[in-house]
């Protein structure tokens, strides 16, 4: 771990991850309230990340493929469209083939992952350390729900944050527009937010995204479980819940939850919390937005468009903000 960034190839370790009686504190608020929920950042412990991966080379899973021939298109022109002298921030870095194509085509002197899974986060940060010399490279470990510190040393970079896949989907409206004027603070007057948001489209096709014909996403809902009982003392029974994912077309968003398949009480740290037979606990929200839509709500956030690009079905958006 260092404390200061060097730049020039650097590497090193921010450790700003929450202290565990505070995560713990979360986790017993949620499952206190009604309904139940779980937040779904508590998906991604290393074995949580690596399901994820999975999940995106699914034939069900249309995001990533589409955001991913979409950066062959944009990247290109959104490397012309900013400054030199970049830092990139990634917020919830997860596989690193994303940020290669960013780094092939936007070339910054830092780069911050940003991710609250510790061993997954450092060993992609060595990887793309080895693969790309002279790139400084600081990972930080944090919860990118809050506002997030940045290494000292970056000041007098132009901050260029990149937060791709629809994660902004996992937040509601009001959420969403906490975490923009979050990275907004963060990058400062004149910096850059990248992002990538999944469009409203056919119910089926959302559908299926989310319920794939292998299993993957149930096993990664399920996962949250198995994170708990490994990090907090809790005890569910993992066999005793099934994965449930539908659209709400009246709130526009994919929402998940673990169905409690009996009766059951779940001990987590000193509270005992009761579930009935088909109860539902919430763990995740995927809202979709049309570009209008999002677009409002990136300019109530303090962003100006530069650019939005389309795929050709228009089922998936990049956008390129300014922050005011």
């Amino acid at each position: 771990m260092s404390d200061h960034a060097q730049l020039k190839g650097d590497f090193a370790f921010f450790n700003r991850k929450p202290a565990q009686s505070d995560v713990l504190a979360e986790v017993k608020v949620g499952l206190q309230q009604e309904p139940k929920r779980i937040s779904p950042k508590y998906f991604y412990d290393e074995r949580g990340s690596k399901l994820f991966e999975q999940i995106t080379q699914l034939d069900e899973y249309y995001l990533t493929r589409t955001e991913l021939e979409l950066f062959d298109i944009c990247l290109p022109e959104v490397a012309k469209l900013l400054p030199e002298r970049l830092c990139l921030l990634e917020y919830g870095s997860g596989s690193s083939l994303k940020i290669r194509k960013v780094l092939n085509e936007i070339v910054p002197t830092a780069y911050v992952p940003i991710d609250i899974s510790a061993e997954h986060l450092k060993q992609n940060a060595l990887a793309l350390h080895a693969d790309f010399p002279g790139l400084a490279v600081y990972p930080v470990c944090a919860d990118i729900t809050q506002q997030v510190e940045l290494p000292p040393g970056l000041e007098e970079l132009t901050k260029v944050a990149f937060f791709p896949g629809s994660s902004i989907g996992n937040f509601d409206p009001d959420e969403a527009s906490d975490f923009l004027e979050n990275v907004r603070q963060t990058i400062g007057s004149g910096g850059y937010l990248l992002i990538g948001v999944d469009r409203k489209k056919n119910r089926e096709v959302l559908e299926a995204a989310y319920n794939d014909a292998r299993g993957v996403t149930a096993e990664f809902n399920l996962n949250v479980l198995h994170h708990l009982n490994s990090q907090m003392r809790a005890d569910f029974a993992v066999d005793q819940f099934e994965h449930v994912a539908n659209y709400n077309e009246e709130e526009g968003c994919i929402q998940m939850f673990l169905r409690s398949k009996a009766e059951q009480v779940v001990t987590i740290a000193d509270i005992h919390v009761a579930l009935d037979e088909d109860e539902l606990v919430h763990t995740e929200n995927s809202f979709k937005y049309h570009p209008d839509e999002f677009q409002n709500l990136a300019a109530l956030a303090g962003y100006t468009l530069v650019e939005r690009f389309d795929d050709a079905r228009d089922w998936f958006s990049i956008y390129l903000l300014c922050a005011d």
